[in-house]
């Protein structure tokens, strides 16, 4: 498949109205300094405040800004999942809307995936901006998640990170996936890579996900994505008809894409 766009940015936003703008700018001026050609990905999450028309004029001033506007709020996990396949990039990046995640970080991840290192390159934050309550919550949830599921990365919970395409394309969809695309890629046995990413103050406004969503949430999610852990299969297929000795590749199941 040809791709006229290198890399696709998706950014889920609920009630962001007040950051848009502004995180849209810096990203543009970021992205602007690499040579790929990209497209940004807003995915508005049922928000009622003026996230929408915010949203219409900075795709307006800038057609590589893209959006999709969900009828009623449905969640991080399917706001990524809508932006992925809505992407066209052959390499695809993720960003929070509220702006603690740094643009001028996006270009190392990429790189990382560019240049064949990993699959998937993972941001883990240096020197959080958070609440101590935040901090508590986010490393309670991270030692469980890797002590049930295994370790991947240090920090399941950072969005910015980048991957190659083939990373998301069988994705089970199931609210929080999105904490748990790491483990995910990891059990297809896609190549994992650590980045340290910057983590700033939000820009404006209060977060729109709590503790309960997640840390409780995410701890019963862990449940389940252990048992997928669990009873994961692999098989490496080292002849086949037709074919005259060994094949030395492991090979994947195909899976179709899933229009949204």
């Amino acid at each position: 498949m040809a791709f006229d766009v290198n890399v696709s940015i998706i950014i889920p936003v609920k009630d962001e109205a007040e950051n848009i703008r502004e995180l849209a700018a810096e990203l543009s001026a970021v992205l602007d300094g690499c040579s790929w050609q990209w497209e940004c990905i807003w995915v508005n999450d049922g928000s009622t405040d003026g996230t929408q028309e915010v949203l219409e004029r900075v795709v307006r001033d800038d057609p590589r800004h893209r959006f999709l506007t969900f009828e009623s709020n449905a969640g991080q996990s399917a706001a990524f999942w809508a932006g992925f396949r809505e992407a066209r990039g052959a390499i695809l990046a993720t960003l929070d809307g509220d702006g603690q995640n740094d643009p001028s970080d996006i270009p190392g991840l990429v790189r990382m995936v560019m240049d064949g290192h990993v699959d998937m390159a993972n941001g883990y934050r240096v020197r959080r901006k958070d609440s101590l309550l935040r901090k508590v919550a986010s490393v309670v949830a991270n030692g469980f998640r890797n002590a049930v599921t295994g370790r991947t990365v240090r920090d399941v919970g950072c969005s910015c990170r980048a991957f190659r395409r083939e990373c998301v394309e069988c994705l089970p969809r199931f609210a929080g996936m999105h904490r748990f695309l790491p483990t995910l890629a990891g059990l297809e046995g896609f190549r994992l890579g650590e980045f340290p990413v910057r983590h700033r103050p939000r820009l404006r406004g209060k977060t729109k996900y709590g503790i309960n969503d997640r840390l409780w949430v995410g701890l019963l999610d862990t449940m389940g994505v252990w048992w997928l852990r669990k009873r994961a299969f692999r098989y490496r297929v080292v002849r086949r008809s037709g074919e005259g000795g060994h094949s030395g590749a492991s090979e994947r199941i195909p899976c179709p894409r899933v229009s949204p």
